[in-house]
């Protein structure tokens, strides 16, 4: 059996870190469906999402030449503290040139991963710094198509980060110091972020590289399982997180990989299916509710589908069109869909057919960083501006 890992309290009060508490996209705090504007601000550039803990919302941004990380309360939205530094970062594709990775609270710190692969760690009370690294600079990383877009993930004492170096492909920092304690793989980045999770009465760091599937012990950094899992065309990425649940792995993924269900049994993973017709995930992370996992299929820019699928099966139990491309939560029985056009969608988690309960559009324009849920308000960006909403 699996269980995910966390280093911080499973009542899904606060959202910490990229895809929540448990790492999973559920949200179990009150309230559960965008109500009534409680506030928005004005942000500068960035892919990445908001995160809260301990009454704080930290935001990590763009403006001008700085990457900004900024602390607001998280029920008013007043200023707390800003610390910034310079970044030359420039998109070779011409998209959005702030941060794309999403910063994590853990143990009164805040730790950030920039687009130029800065990784900071700030006091959570009052913005100071901790300790930096440059890991581009440090590890010969290459720039690759977007910059450095993955989120940490703590283990213990360590932080966890798909760096993409020659024999630095994935490395762990000591939290506290800053201290490279190993590194592991050849792997180029990839845009997904890893996942703690216990296996077989052993503690793993799952994580889906640019190359594919790694499974490490995240103490000693020895590699316990690899698998290929990557498009053959060079321009591709991996970006969805792995899903765990029960004794099962999900990974996903576009540009005709497709997605697979690993279980792990015995000791060792077998694939119980896999195929480029159920559950590609371009981008964003699917979610869990009982044996089924509901997400996004397809392309975004080709026009995606929602869907729920048979995590044992990868058989496709609905599938509806027409809403683009956007991220799943779950809060109950509820998904919790919010769309790039800055509609959500309000949908029972069931696998018997598709009922859409509620529409409501929330924000303008282009809205692809993963919201954050916590105490009862929900929390979205943007390209220029972030919103906070009262969850009924």
């Amino acid at each position: 059996m699996i269980v995910l890992l966390a280093a911080f309290p499973t009542n899904g009060q606060d959202w910490p870190q990229l895809l929540g508490a448990g790492r999973n996209l559920v949200y179990s705090g009150p309230g559960r469906t965008p109500g009534a504007l409680l506030w928005k601000k004005p942000v500068g550039a960035g892919f990445s999402a908001p995160v809260v803990a301990q009454g704080k919302l930290i935001v990590f941004h763009r403006l001008g030449s700085q990457e900004v990380v900024e602390a607001w309360d998280a029920a008013s939205g007043a200023p707390v503290w800003t610390y910034s530094y310079p970044t030359a970062y420039r998109d070779d594709f011409g998209f959005d040139e702030g941060p794309r990775a999403t910063p994590l609270i853990d143990s009164g710190r805040v730790y950030v991963h920039g687009a130029e692969g800065q990784l900071h760690a700030l006091s959570l009370a009052d913005g100071k710094k901790l300790w930096s690294e440059d890991t581009m600079k440090k590890f010969s990383v290459r720039k690759g198509f977007f910059g450095a877009a993955s989120s940490p993930a703590v283990a213990g004492n360590l932080l966890l980060l798909n760096v993409g170096g020659k024999q630095a492909g994935i490395v762990a920092f000591d939290k506290n110091t800053g201290r490279v304690v190993w590194s592991a793989t050849d792997d180029e980045a990839s845009y997904s972020s890893p996942v703690v999770a216990q296996i077989g009465g052993l503690r793993r760091a799952l994580f889906l590289t640019r190359a594919g599937f790694v499974d490490l012990d995240p103490d000693s950094g020895r590699v316990r399982h690899q698998m290929p899992w990557r498009s053959r065309s060079m321009a591709s990425v991996n970006a969805a997180s792995p899903v765990v649940t029960g004794d099962i792995v999900f990974l996903s993924a576009s540009y005709g990989t497709g997605a697979v269900a690993l279980e792990f049994k015995n000791g060792s993973y077998r694939k119980l299916w896999s195929n480029d017709d159920s559950l590609s995930n371009h981008y964003a992370t699917s979610v869990v509710s009982g044996t089924f996992l509901y997400g996004f299929h397809g392309r975004q820019e080709e026009g995606q589908q929602l869907r729920c699928v048979e995590i044992r099966t990868g058989k496709v139990r609905w599938s509806r069109n027409g809403f683009g491309a956007g991220t799943v939560a779950l809060a109950g029985d509820l998904l919790l869909v919010l769309l790039e056009n800055g509609e959500m969608v309000v949908a029972r988690a069931s696998p018997d057919e598709f009922q859409m309960l509620a529409k409501k559009s929330l924000l303008g324009g282009v809205v692809r960083a993963y919201p954050a849920y916590a105490h009862g308000r929900m929390y979205l960006r943007n390209e220029d501006t972030l919103a906070c909403y009262r969850l009924e």
